[in-house]
């Protein structure tokens, strides 16, 4: 699948999310009393910092994230899968709470300014992490695995069962480091998804830092 298709896809759980978010029970909110506390100490803490670390220590945050995403998402892509729908689900369901304690344009001075960049890395980034992640699972079910599943299937259906749970749990990481480092044509395959999504990362990357510097200096004045 291409890489546009994948945009489509991240878009589609990021929208999974904000439906989720913005249907969520007031009475949730109970749920997030505490992360919200402890949100406003680092905010406070954040503001005795001197502007520029701040803007570094957000692009850190978030391209650290968007990382970690892309490194685990062989494993069934349930990172980047994870990170969309929980992104769209806080930013909605925040959003929601936000608008009854303030207003809707609170709430769009403190997401829009540097939502404008960060919204697009999510999904260029986590867009990404999906293409990687699926390209890593099929060359785990390519060749002698596929060959195993399908002999085992005419035999026992149990055994199929338990063969992929082996083959998601232990083959990704066996195949991916193992066998995509010894086969000339898996490791070529890789190394060309890697190479094409490395581009799609930076570019989110890019989009990231004036997103830090925005919501460092610009967003702050316009809650004020």
């Amino acid at each position: 699948m291409t890489y546009k298709r994948w945009v489509f896809v991240a878009i589609f759980l990021f929208g999974i999310g904000l439906a989720f978010g913005s249907t969520a029970p007031a009475g949730a909110t109970g749920f997030i009393s505490e992360e919200v506390v402890a949100l406003r100490e680092l905010a406070a803490f954040l503001a005795s910092l001197p502007p520029a670390l701040i803007v570094i220590l957000i692009f850190l945050k978030n391209t650290s994230a968007l990382m970690l995403s892309f490194i685990l998402s062989p494993v069934l892509c349930l990172v980047p899968i994870i990170a969309l729908i929980a992104n769209g689900w806080l930013i909605a369901f925040v959003s929601a709470v936000v608008v009854q304690e303030e207003s809707l344009g609170f709430v769009l001075a403190g997401l829009l300014p540097h939502g404008i960049f960060e919204l697009p890395a999510l999904i260029l980034g986590q867009a990404a992490a999906l293409s990687f992640g699926a390209m890593s699972i099929i060359l785990v079910l390519k060749k002698e695995s596929r060959t195993v599943l399908v002999s085992t299937v005419t035999k026992d259906v149990g055994r199929v069962l338990l063969a992929l749970a082996l083959f998601f749990i232990v083959g990704i990481f066996h195949t991916i480091i193992i066998v995509a480092l010894l086969e000339e044509q898996t490791r070529d395959l890789l190394m060309v998804n890697i190479k094409q999504n490395i581009k799609y990362l930076i570019v989110a990357f890019a989009l990231l830092l004036p997103a830090a510097i925005i919501e460092t200096y610009i967003t702050p004045l316009l809650l004020t």
